[in-house]
């Protein structure tokens, strides 16, 4: 089992890079290395491991739901209207009756079988699209009127809708369960009748549950301060994440999605710093959580099943999606301030099937469902193509559909590189200065240019510089640089030639102007720079 986690995380990680640098989604390296160490192939990973797939992949979307739930934005939510909801249920619905309708049409499903592989098929996967939806609101495409933020809560709200309804259909075709309910004074629903209620407990409970734990969250670590460390605080805000999956199966009255997601979006609203902690965490655990989900939903991919399918398959995923699908995103956008690009940009960006289809796809004829075997060749089928083609997609369309607005770095983790520059020279100073900006460089991570402005032709000075260079910033990359020319020209140019976040140099005090960088330099500087500066003051 051990060597099996080390394959699933080394290779995949690297299988991933290899996509990447090829301008490949990193999924599809992950995916196929999952297909190759799977059974299919080489049959790599133990036994114990695949038979925990489904334990791997809860872990993993619960991470990337938190991650979505902590990058909502409720303003850009209400400027939208019912733009949302309507994203959470007519797509998924109108791709799943035309998935019925074209199955009955071309494999000679009967409807409700029909219906029940278009609810395997119209289910959106979280962990393409998440992702995929906060980096464009890192990015800033169409953060203006909220689309990424749209789409993201129809995605959680749909797969709401279509595994009740998956379920539904479940116990009717297998004649289980299928009696309805009985309420006092004799009145009788049936199973379809009692569905809107299910619907609503579902997602009342759920958001319910999630404002719970979102406040419970904030007592724990906020308020009581059972935590010291943004590490700790991921740990138990990610128990708890975890806690509402496990009970969402237990006692299936509520998602445990759908709670996991409000949680993170609650936090924002009742402690916005703590949620900016929690970004970062759920960063570096969906970092791991996405080579394990999509190595084992590689693994977990049966290819033996597409046999006769294939083409078939191609086109009822085709009439679904197109279609469908097509339907259901203008009923969705009819009356809103989106454009039609906007709206073609649903296209690419809600329509991946992944996660979902890997975990339900094979339940049907486990059942005993008349069709099971067809309805997991083209559940396997929709994740071979369309997981493949989102990731794709997403970044490559957005940029021609979407427009760019400004990014809110409260709602959504803006990953940049950051450069510091330090301007040193000679003297004594010099040793503030570094040390400094090796102080600022811990705190954000960032890269460190040192640059000395050659005023005289002093080779023992500068190899001492770079010695103290390299004694201070040890654990920092840096790059030391010397230039000719006016000093403060020298910083500003150097500053923008880098794309420096912040210019840390020296004010000497009353040392003399030609030996440091000192009162008219530093406030050339000041003056001329559009970048912040720091000023290190030797007079204290």
């Amino acid at each position: 089992m051990l060597e099996s986690i080390i394959w699933i995380l080394l290779i995949g990680f690297f299988g991933g890079q290899i996509a990447r640098r090829t301008r490949v989604p990193a999924l599809v390296g992950m995916v196929s290395i999952g297909v190759v160490l799977g059974p299919n192939l080489v049959n790599a990973i133990a036994p114990e491991v695949l038979g925990a797939a489904d334990s791997f992949r809860a872990i993993a979307v619960m991470v990337i739901l938190m991650k979505a739930g902590l990058g909502l934005d409720r303003e850009k939510l209400a400027q939208q209207g019912t733009v949302a909801l309507r994203l959470g249920f007519l797509p998924a619905a109108c791709e799943a009756i035309a998935i019925a309708f074209a199955s009955m049409w071309l494999l000679q499903f009967d409807f409700a079988t029909g219906l029940l592989l278009g609810c395997v098929i119209s289910a959106e996967s979280p962990a393409v699209i998440v992702p995929g939806m906060l980096r464009l609101k890192s990015l800033g495409w169409g953060g203006t009127k909220g689309i990424p933020d749209a789409i993201l809560t129809g995605s959680a709200l749909s797969d709401v809708l279509l595994l009740l309804v998956f379920s539904l259909l479940l116990a009717f075709l297998s004649q289980s369960a299928a009696a309805g309910i009985t309420l006092p004074g004799g009145l009788s629903l049936t199973p379809l009748q009692v569905l809107p209620f299910q619907i609503m407990l579902q997602i009342g409970l759920g958001v319910l549950l999630g404002w719970f734990v979102a406040r419970l969250l904030v007592s724990l670590l906020t308020k009581q301060n059972w935590t010291q460390t943004a590490v700790q605080d991921t740990l138990v805000a990610a128990g708890f994440a975890l806690l509402l999956v496990v009970l969402a199966e237990k006692f299936p009255v509520f998602s445990g999605y759908l709670a996991v997601m409000t949680t993170g979006f609650f936090l924002i609203e009742m402690d916005a710093p703590l949620a900016r902690r929690l970004r970062g965490g759920f960063d570096s655990l969906w970092a791991i959580a996405e080579i394990v989900l999509f190595v084992l939903l590689g693994a977990s991919i049966q290819l033996n099943v597409l046999g006769n399918t294939l083409l078939v398959g191609v086109v009822i995923l085709a009439i679904g999606t197109l279609i469908g699908r097509s339907l259901g995103w203008y009923l969705s956008t009819l009356g809103s301030n989106w454009t039609w690009k906007e709206r073609l940009f649903l296209l690419p960006g809600n329509s991946a099937k992944a996660t979902v289809q890997a975990a339900i796809g094979a339940v049907p004829l486990a059942q005993g469902i008349a069709g099971g075997e067809t309805i997991l060749a083209i559940a396997v089928l929709s994740i071979l193509v369309s997981a493949p083609l989102g990731a794709w997609a997403i970044p490559t369309f957005a940029p021609k559909l979407l427009e760019r607005g400004d990014v809110d770095p409260t709602k959504v983790s803006v990953s940049r590189r950051i450069v510091l520059l330090a301007a040193v020279d000679t003297s004594p100073l010099a040793t503030q200065v570094l040390t400094k900006v090796a102080e600022l460089a811990r705190r954000s991570d960032a890269e460190v240019v040192v640059l000395h402005v050659l005023r005289m032709d002093d080779p023992q000075g500068i190899e001492s510089l770079r010695h103290q260079a390299s004694r201070i910033l040890a654990d920092i990359r840096y790059q030391f640089v010397t230039a000719n020319g006016s000093v403060p020209e020298e910083i500003v140019r150097m500053a923008q030639d880098c794309s420096v976040a912040e210019i840390v140099i020296g004010k000497g005090g009353h040392r003399l102007l030609d030996e440091v960088l000192v009162g008219s330099m530093s406030q050339a500087v000041l003056e001329s720079s559009t970048i912040p500066v720091v000023v290190v003051d030797n007079s204290s």
